[in-house]
């Protein structure tokens, strides 16, 4: 996608005016140089690219700002799982999780924490290149940490079968290092260095226990301060076996502040666990523990495992997720405070320093105007690649998909595959995330299929999945709409039908509702669309939410099946 229509944009005027300060050592970051020029490498920030054009508020599936100074959660309504956090200059930077989709770490950009644009990824393929060739659901890219120190962007990532990794930039919308193996290994997971005032270099990481046998422990090393290479075999300095209570303690993020060493980590799983804290005066420890932020008596369940950010103002705020199932991990941001005692409470305290989620709140104060922002959905196909939106379900291959101009289309090749016969297996699915709890998805295609049995349309895809589309039935091309439960084959939804004559090209729409409830709908001779089957429920993939695909494949065997075009690719809201 072109840079014309890449971002959801609507401008606004309420960014307020804070204090200015240097930036500190939050997280390992350095001071130094760290304030980019709003023109400089990192960009423009939340600017408009002129030209571009500015949907209404109501155009857009969601809006974590509300226009009034204030914002709601979550502020990524999407699978923007794992978040980590920085802030360099004036400017908030966010990566995630993706496992076996590519490209994978997605870069987002932030003035105020509350308006994300994704400008970039960090991984154009997974290695090793050969394995992820194929989808490898749960394996990949876990939950990975962002730091700025010595003038460059790092992160370090786990893949839970290989190790642990590092890439580096200069520029966080890339091009990124190629990545280097820190630790190789099984089960090591969520690994986030430090590099502390004396110059030493520390790296925390937890276990996965599918694949090491053990977790609920955090372990420490010393790392070389460049980052590529640990010094030592390691040591537990928390074991959550210790503490009354703890199961599956992992994520950590590493700080410093005012002579303390703390490690902010999760407990207690993904779907319902909590934020801890702990704090030594050692790295080393011993540590002291608190839960800072737990569900209490909101519906946010298991609020945790993110990132301490600080304004240039020196506000604090916790960014966090949220796992909803379907939807997956959405992202939420809530203030934070030090208490007198000395520790940090996040959202609303219950006066004993566990805080609770808040839905709304006043937003981060920082310099300036920002533009009320959202990660991209929709896509005209007129640029030189897809939009940032896009991901595939394994490594990808130049030649499954161009993008044809006068007018934009993209064209998704019909290539024969021995999977075929199960989207879930199927490397060349290029999706997006589930962008809010209700919105609408319309696209526009054609098939021109040569080979009986090759078919293309659009997927909602999870352990579960349903496609609506068009099929090569011999010498007619017929509108389906097909379904599979969970470890079964497809099944067809509604008969098929043939395409009135004449008519090559059919409008596709699925409509998302609370539940992640899906109906689809075609429109097959430009009077409207119709509903195709029954309503369905999305399903999550493994850790991941469900996602809202293109496709297009030939028969098990044989040559390539011809190729579909898709015209186009609209998200709004469900009244739309």
């Amino acid at each position: 996608m072109s840079e014309h229509g890449r971002r959801q944009v609507l401008r606004t005027g309420l960014g307020a005016v804070a204090g200015s300060t240097a930036l500190g050592a939050i997280g390992g970051a350095t001071p130094a140089s760290a304030t980019p020029r709003p023109d400089g490498p990192l960009g423009a920030g939340g600017a408009v690219t002129p030209g571009e054009p500015e949907p209404a508020r109501a155009d857009l599936p969601w809006v974590a700002d509300l226009g009034d100074g204030r914002y709601q959660n979550p502020v990524l309504n999407a699978d923007w799982s794992d978040p980590d956090a920085i802030r360099v200059g004036p400017y908030f930077y966010l990566v995630a999780s993706t496992f076996n989709r590519v490209p994978g770490l997605p870069v987002l950009r932030s003035a105020d924490l509350v308006n994300w644009t994704v400008i970039g990824h960090a991984l154009t393929e997974l290695l090793p290149k050969d394995h992820f060739s194929e989808p490898r659901h749960g394996e990949g890219v876990w939950a990975p940490a962002l730091r700025h120190h010595d003038g460059k962007f790092w992160i370090f990532y786990p893949d839970p079968d290989f190790g642990i990794f590092m890439v580096t930039a200069t520029d966080p919308r890339g091009p990124w290092s190629t990545p280097r193996p820190v630790k190789p290994g099984k089960g090591l997971i969520d690994p986030c260095p430090l590099w502390d005032d004396d110059g030493q270099a520390y790296l925390v990481h937890a276990w996965a226990k599918s694949r090491s046998g053990i977790n609920n422990r955090l372990t420490l090393h010393r790392m070389s301060p460049d980052g590529t290479a640990l010094l030592d075999e390691g040591r537990i300095v928390i074991n959550g076996d210790d503490l009354p209570g703890y199961t599956t303690l992992e994520g950590p993020k590493l700080y410093k502040r005012d002579g303390w060493y703390w490690i902010f980590a999760p407990a207690g799983g993904v779907t319902n666990g909590w934020q801890s804290a702990f704090r030594s005066r050692s790295v080393w420890g011993p540590y002291e523990d608190r839960v800072v932020l737990a569900q209490g008596d909101t519906p946010v369940n298991g609020p945790h495992q993110g990132a301490w950010v600080t304004t240039e103002g020196g506000e604090d705020w916790f960014v966090h997720f949220q796992d909803r199932g379907a939807y997956g991990r959405v992202v939420h941001l809530q203030p934070m405070r030090w208490r007198a005692d000395g520790w940090p409470v996040m959202g609303t305290d219950d006066g004993s320093g566990r805080g609770a989620p808040v839905l709304v709140h006043t937003k981060p104060r920082v310099e300036g105007r920002t533009e009320v922002t959202a990660p991209a959905t929709g896509d005209d196909f007129t640029g030189t690649e897809p939009g940032k939106q896009w991901m595939w379900q394994a490594n990808a291959d130049p030649a499954w998909w161009s993008l044809r101009r006068l007018p934009g289309r993209l064209a998704l090749v019909c290539r024969p595959s021995p999977v075929a016969h199960d989207l879930r297996l199927l490397p060349n699915v290029l999706a997006q995330r589930l962008p809010a709890e209700t919105f609408t998805a319309t696209t526009s295609m054609s098939l021109s299929a040569a080979t009986t049995g090759s078919r293309a349309g659009l997927v909602v895809l999870g352990e579960t999945y349903a496609w609506v589309g068009l099929r090569h039935d011999g010498d007619r091309i017929v509108l389906v709409c097909r379904t599979a439960a969970r470890d079964a084959a497809e099944v067809d939804a509604v008969t098929p039908v043939p395409l009135p004559k004449g008519r090559s090209r059919v409008r596709l729409r699925v409509s998302v509702r609370p539940g992640a409830v899906c109906q689809f709908a075609a429109d097959v001779d430009g009077r409207g669309c119709t509903p195709l089957g029954a309503p369905f429920p999305a399903t999550a993939g493994k850790w991941i939410g469900a996602t809202l695909g293109l496709f297009a494949t030939g028969p098990a065997t044989g040559r390539t099946g011809g190729t579909a075009e898709f015209d186009w690719f609209r998200v709004g809201p469900i009244s739309s």
